[in-house]
């Protein structure tokens, strides 16, 4: 099966149309952007959040759909042929346990089982799902052997565009970039199961929407980010692109207010500091899981000291045909987040 697929994949690359090039100037659109954009050659659905139980203990979680065009089967008329691909992870980070939870699953789009939907949010994998409803909340239900999350996500501020109106750049050539906007201070409601045991939480997320075809330069080993709802409702995304051998390709994020007014972050503006490493013992990989992020406003600088909820939280997706890396719940002065950690383990490669 593998060399069929291979082969299916040569075949449709050889008379494969190019992929869209991001470029600025555009204009986003709701409810379509939250849809899929199945020309470009990989997009993502990227949910992170805390949660409190009946119990009041804090737990965070994240659910992630990663819509794959591999140019593959282009001219081949099989049902089978892999012309777009889902992927999909989730995670639980629970301090009771002391380490992540994670699943994950990966299907070729068709037959019901799989797909990304045009004009609006509705993601499906083999039972999992991620959608919007008529009434603007995105709902998800996922799940695994040790766990399963079943939440509602309702928006309580509007898009925040990410990059100059919703074009990001992601390093030193225009069109290493992508069309990204993110969804802050989600109101979170639903129940998480373990143990047979199902338990209403209720919380807050951030949605990141991102889709390219040439996202990272080929000297990029892999980037550090961070989205933090920040509790005067404030909210920061801040990025930076590592490049192989040391150093940083690219950086960026924006910053908005409480009341709204929005910066910019462009590359000289953002520096992430690390003050802790963990090492994986499963992957030898060693990670910065406790940073300073300072972003340079025109009011001065501030800085936002990340702390994991706890050093584990390294998720190996590779059995799903996505890498190892480093996605975890993360608390500030002021507020809480995510923090992901990517080509630590290996050069990343998209």
């Amino acid at each position: 099966m593998r060399v069929l697929l291979a082969a299916a994949a040569l075949a449709g690359l050889a008379a494969a149309p190019p992929y869209p090039v991001v470029r600025p100037g555009i204009r986003l659109a709701f409810p379509a952007d939250h849809g899929a954009h199945p020309a470009f050659r990989t997009e993502w659905w990227y949910v992170t959040g805390w949660v409190k139980g009946e119990d009041g203990r804090q737990r965070g979680f994240q659910v992630t759909f990663f819509h794959v065009n591999p140019h593959a089967g282009m001219n081949n008329p099989s049902r089978f042929a892999p012309r777009q691909v889902i992927f999909a992870h989730a995670a639980l980070s629970d301090p009771a346990v002391g380490r992540i939870l994670h699943a994950e699953r990966a299907a070729r789009a068709g037959f019901g089982l799989a797909g990304a939907a045009t004009g609006d949010a509705d993601v499906r994998l083999n039972g999992w799902t991620l959608r919007r409803a008529s009434d603007g909340r995105f709902t998800t239900h996922v799940g695994g052997r040790d766990f399963a999350l079943n939440l509602a996500f309702r928006p309580t501020q509007p898009p925040l565009l990410q990059g100059e109106n919703g074009y990001s750049r992601k390093g030193p050539k225009p069109e290493q970039a992508s069309y990204y906007y993110s969804l802050p201070h989600l109101a979170v409601s639903g129940q998480i199961v373990r143990a047979g045991r199902s338990e209403r939480v209720t919380g807050e997320a951030w949605l990141d929407r991102e889709w390219s075809s040439d996202y990272l330069a080929p000297t990029a080993a892999g980037w550090d980010w961070t989205g933090l709802n920040l509790d005067d409702g404030a909210a920061l995304m801040a990025f930076r692109i590592r490049r192989k051998g040391g150093g940083v390709l690219w950086a960026g994020g924006s910053y908005r207010r409480a009341d709204g007014r929005v910066t910019r972050l462009n590359p000289g503006d953002v520096a992430f500091t690390p003050t802790a490493t963990w090492r994986s013992r499963r992957t030898g990989a060693r990670y910065p899981v406790a940073q300073v992020v300072s972003i340079r406003l025109p009011e001065g600088v501030k800085r936002f000291r990340l702390q994991p909820v706890f050093a584990d939280q390294e998720v190996d997706a590779r059995a799903a045909g996505q890498p190892v890396y480093w996605e975890g719940a993360v608390s500030t002065a002021g507020g809480r987040g995510y923090l992901e950690l990517t080509g630590y383990a290996a050069d990343l490669r998209m």
